[in-house]
Formats: C-alpha cells, structure tokens, sequence
C-alpha cells in the first residue's frame, strides 16, 4: 500500500472506513483479495512473487495494512519481504498493542515501513523509521509513504475527502444502508483514482528526483514501469460486519477487474 485514509471510530455505526490504494511496479504478478488456500482464514490480495500481502483480514476479525517509507537511503540489501509482516500481524493471536510492540523489536531487519494493526478493539501503527508504536483514538487518519498524517499533498486531499464522504453513510439502521454504502464506495472510489499531481512547491523531498516526486504525488499514479495497481474501499459496521471492495487496474490504468467480500467474524472481535 502507498496510500491508506481511513476514520476509527468516527461514524456512530461504522467504526471502520477506509479507502487505499497499492502502488507498484507494473511488471510484479499479482493476486486481486480472495480467502488464500494454504492459509484459509486469510482474506487478501497477494504478490505472486514474494507470497506476502499488502492488506488483508483474518476471519477472526483482525485487519493488517502495510505501506513502504519512501526514503533510498534505507534500502536495507538482502531484506525479506514486508508482505511477510501483514501475514504475520493476521495470524498473531494477541491484541494488536502486543502485536506491534513485539514487532517493533525487529523491524530494523526489514526496508523502512509503516504497519497498520486492528484487532477490532484497537488499532495502531507501527512506524519503523522511529521504533514508535502508536495506539490510535478516535479519528480521521491518513499514511502514505512517511510517517502518520504526514501532510503530503495527497494525502491531505484524499483525508478531507474521506472526512467528506462519511456523510453519505445512515446514521440509523434502515432500508438505506446499502445506498448510502454503494455511495460512499462510488465516493471514495472517485478519490482514490485522482490523477492530478500537486504543484511542484508543494511536493515532498524523499530522495528521488524531480520527476520522481511529480509522478509519485497524484493518489492515483501512473508512471514509466510503475502505478496504481488496486484500489480498495472497507466497511465494517457496528456488528462488525466486513465489506471489501476491490478495483485492479491495468498497465493503462483502466479497470481489469472487480471483486467484493462481505464476511462476518466467527468471533466478534
């Protein structure tokens, strides 16, 4: 992931939202979200080179995100895969404060990366660059590829748009629930797929260059070899109801397919 907006415990029913999208490069083999087979209770996409995901849920109601620092001074030579962590973070039986704590105590082995961790009562991040682990309260958030709430253009714009958007979602249970969902999902859609770049006095100094930085600031990015590979929107409401929408692009960024997953944890977590 290399950009993830989403509210905690904002909406009186949904204490979930979050909209995100996974850059990459173009030529990398990917598998759009589905329950994986060798590990049943995982629902995730999958990068077919590594094994690892970059966003998932466990059955049990856990949810993981993963999005990479950019900075290239950090490139740590020989590291494994940050998919692995997500998988890890799913898997973990404990609630998500043990979790990131423990995972803070080796994440010097991996490239730089922040890490999204809920266990359905909590959720926090874990900011590799700096060791912290924050427990986050109630509100509107927003990563990409630095740390939390950093105030990249992008970020700022698909945040506001997300605070925008939760206005659309019934306040009550009703007959409206599905059309104010499916309007929000349109909403947040149109917000993931942005193409406008910011103005170049506003881009941020990663370590790449010019370029770079103009190809990279749009939330939905295409650039020579390198994109917008998904975007995703998730729901889950106060019975802890789950709703997964997903978009594949392809080299074009043009829609090659679809997928949604609606599930209910098998225990309320």
């Amino acid at each position: 992931m290399c950009l993830v907006v989403f509210a905690w415990r904002v909406h009186p029913r949904y204490p979930l939202v979050l909209a995100a999208n996974r850059d990459e490069y173009l030529s990398r083999p990917a598998a759009p979200a589905h329950w994986w087979t060798d590990a049943p209770d995982l629902l995730a996409g999958r990068d077919l080179e590594a094994g690892g995901t970059w966003m998932g849920f466990n059955r049990n109601g856990r949810f993981a995100a993963l999005t990479n620092f950019r900075d290239p001074s950090r490139r740590v030579a020989g590291a494994p895969s940050r998919g692995a962590l997500v998988r890890d973070a799913l898997e973990d039986s404990r609630d998500a404060a043990t979790s990131l704590h423990d995972l803070a105590s080796w994440a010097g082995a991996y490239a730089a990366f922040n890490l999204l961790v809920s266990d359905g009562e909590q959720l926090g991040v874990l900011e590799s660059t700096t060791g912290a682990v924050r427990m986050l309260q109630p509100g509107v958030y927003g990563l990409s590829n630095h740390l939390l709430d950093t105030p990249w253009p992008k970020l700022v714009k698909t945040r506001a748009g997300l605070e925008r958007a939760l206005a659309l979602l019934p306040a009550t249970a009703g007959v409206q629930d599905r059309a104010g969902e499916d309007a929000l999902v349109a909403a947040l859609l149109e917000l993931m797929r942005d193409p406008t770049p910011a103005a170049d006095p506003h881009l941020p100094q990663t370590g790449v260059s010019l370029e770079w930085e103009r190809w990279l600031s749009p939330a939905f990015i295409r650039a020579p070899g390198y994109g917008t590979r998904c975007s995703s929107v998730v729901l889950r409401d106060e019975a802890a109801r789950t709703r997964l929408v997903e978009w594949t692009w392809d080299v074009d960024g043009a829609l090659r397919a679809e997928v949604e997953h609606r599930f209910t944890p098998t225990v309320a977590a």
